[in-house]
């Protein structure tokens, strides 16, 4: 009886046992049926014959195993679905993993990167990772195949998205086609190893939707919320000569389930919230117009805190204005001025997602300053940026075709340098420490320079001009409202030489002549003739004066000027409007004289007069317009 019993119970433990060994695992001659699934070992995912909603089609699949409603994350017989019959998978007798019905008809088969050998004993198990694997029941051998190098529509922990540049294997992401049909849809995620690798969102495969801006060994350039120290997510990138592709983990206690799915064209990230039973978005992208590829054209620049959202950097303008004005940016922005290869410099972009990098090329081993080297040796190249931020800037991404697809952020994003001419530059373009350094050591020469010499003409103006009346107000210029200021600050280290030779003349400052006739107003202007405008002034002292401004256009040169002015000035007589003195202020030509009032010379001069403002030629030197002839019929006999 007792050995009875003792058989019972080593039978029961034999076939507990066996039913555990095969809840997650199928072996050779062994199959599951529709109906039957398999069971990750702790529980986490099953694996098993699904129906989408609203179809009728059956498909095997994985899915989360304690979550509701089915969230389904890969699908064996995406292109064939099981219709008007039923499907088993099963190792056959030739160790081929194969999903088919009773008549032979099957729907879906792996093809094993490595050949089953005759004394393999293959297995196909699924773990609590979600990878479903087939491969030597010993575990000795290679990994015949797995689904994680066949993703669906979703990317899930330890999953690699990205090149095994060995076999050429590319895992990408593929959306159903409908919530009811999970055949590959129009949109595809993928990393682009094309220049300097990146994700791309394609629709049909050929036109971009989405970039997320190349590796920067922090994150993509493109998503700023990829914190790399965030206590949930553990995100990594490989890039090197057999790998490259990006996967993410979560926390090491197990405690956030989530998952990164392609939802028509976009990229969700989701994580389970188990309190309320319910999936959260993590994170949305594209987040906002600025995330559509391209969407301020080449050197455009996307911002989706402005309006409008594109705009030029420095040294651009608008490539169509009338589609700008309209807030259509797709035409991009043009340089202002070309480049010449020499005397270039670079414009600062900060805080941006790096343009598209197809064309770009990378060497990570050098460092940014030998980047910008680099980039100002090579005619052809356009742009440059750290390849890293972590612990700082360094490597080096160079740019040779148009700059595309540029966004700003508001917090994260790098800095990008943008080749421009040099009359292009901003003050701050070209942000090399070198260059600020040597550039604020210049400009605190100049300032104690101009201070000095500020200092030294104020004091020989003080005491040149010793009791005149100086005014510090701003004036305006003779042809423009460009600004002039007084004597002593404009042009003041040329006026000696220039009043050099008028010894015999009084001189007067700029300052003091617009002063009195209040910045030459129209109020004050008593006449113009061919060779300029006379105004009324009043002096510090309360004399008044005839102001004649010379007109700039004027092609009488300064030596003729002077000569003029030292002729008239000795020639003084009753019946002639005295000339007081001159200005001669940078290209200013100003003559001082009494004022008279209309008619005054009636008191002086008996019988009628004639007041004519004319011209005195060669009897005097070829001179015009400078002197007041007074012809008269009848004079006293002081004349």
């Amino acid at each position: 009886m007792a050995t009875s019993v003792l058989a019972l119970a080593l039978l029961f433990l034999h076939l507990l046992f066996s039913i555990t060994s095969a809840a997650d695992s199928i072996t050779a001659n062994s199959s599951i049926a529709d109906g039957q699934t398999l069971v990750s070992s702790g529980g986490v995912f099953e694996l098993g014959f699904f129906t989408p909603p609203t179809s009728t089609a059956r498909f095997l699949g994985i899915w989360y195993k304690d979550i509701a409603p089915l969230t389904v994350v890969w699908v064996a017989n995406r292109q064939a679905p099981i219709t008007g019959t039923t499907a088993s998978l099963a190792i056959n007798s030739t160790g081929s993993l194969v999903l088919a019905d009773r008549s032979g008809h099957m729907f879906w088969s792996p093809a094993p990167s490595n050949a089953v050998t005759s004394s393999s004993t293959p297995v196909a198990q699924l773990l609590d990772s979600g990878n479903f694997q087939f491969q030597d029941a010993n575990g000795t051998g290679p990994v015949l195949w797995q689904s994680f190098d066949h993703p669906s529509d979703t990317l899930l922990p330890s999953m690699k998205l990205g090149w095994d540049l060995t076999t050429g294997l590319d895992r990408y992401l593929t959306t159903w086609a409908s919530p009811a049909d999970p055949s590959p849809g129009d949109y595809r995620f993928e990393i682009d190893i094309r220049g300097v690798p990146e994700g791309y969102i394609w629709y049909n495969g050929t036109s971009p939707v989405y970039r997320n801006g190349p590796w920067n060994g922090l994150r993509f350039s493109g998503e700023p919320e990829m914190e790399p120290d965030n206590g949930n997510f553990l995100f990594e990138f490989v890039a090197n000569s057999t790998d490259v592709y990006y996967t993410f983990l979560v926390d090491g206690g197990g405690d956030v389930i989530s998952r990164f799915v392609l939802n028509q064209s976009t990229l969700q990230r989701y994580v389970w919230l188990q309190q309320q039973q319910t999936w959260n978005l993590y994170w949305s992208l594209p987040r906002d117009q600025c995330d559509r590829y391209a969407e301020c054209g080449a050197y455009g620049v996307c911002d989706a805190s402005a309006s409008p959202m594109c705009g030029c950097p420095a040294g651009f303008t608008p490539a169509s204005p009338r589609d700008w004005a309209l807030r259509d940016g797709s035409a991009g922005c043009a340089r202002t001025t070309r480049l010449n290869c020499t005397g270039d410099g670079f414009l600062t972009l900060p805080g941006v997602k790096l343009p598209d990098v197809t064309n770009a090329t990378a060497d990570a081993s050098v460092s940014l300053d030998e980047c910008r080297q680099r980039c100002l040796a090579n005619c052809s190249c356009l742009a440059y940026s750290a390849s890293s931020i972590k612990g700082g800037e360094s490597g080096c991404i160079l740019w040779t075709s148009p700059l595309i697809d540029i966004r700003q952020f508001e917090s994260g994003g790098q800095n990008l340098f943008i080749r421009l001419a040099a009359s292009d530059l901003p003050s701050n373009g070209d942000n090399s420490k070198k260059k600020n350094t040597a550039l604020a050591v210049v400009l605190s020469l100049i300032g104690l320079l101009l201070f000095g010499l500020g200092g030294f003409f104020t004091w020989t103006k003080f005491f040149r001009n010793k009791g005149r009346f100086q005014s510090t107000r701003r004036l305006t210029s003779f042809d423009s409202s460009n600004p002039l200021y007084p004597v002593q600050d404009r042009n003041t280290e040329d006026e000696p030489s220039q009043s050099k030779g008028l010894v015999d003349v009084t001189l007067f400052d700029m300052a003091t002549i617009a002063s009195s006739t209040d910045n030459f107003a129209k109020s004050a202007k008593l006449g113009e003739g061919g060779f300029g405008a006379v105004y009324k002034g009043e002096l510090g002292g309360g004399q008044t004066v005839a102001v004649k401004r010379l007109s700039k256009y004027s092609t009488q040169g300064l030596d003729e000027f002077k000569n003029e002015v030292v002729l008239i000035a000795k020639l003084q007589h009753v019946n002639l409007v005295r000339l007081l003195g001159c200005c001669v202020h940078g290209e200013e030509r100003i003559l001082v004289y009494e004022y008279m009032e209309n008619k005054s010379l009636d008191t002086f001069i008996f019988g009628t007069y004639i007041y004519i403002d004319q011209t005195c030629r060669s009897s005097f030197g070829g001179f015009t317009d400078r002197v007041i002839v007074i012809e008269q019929t009848r004079l006293d006999r002081r004349s």
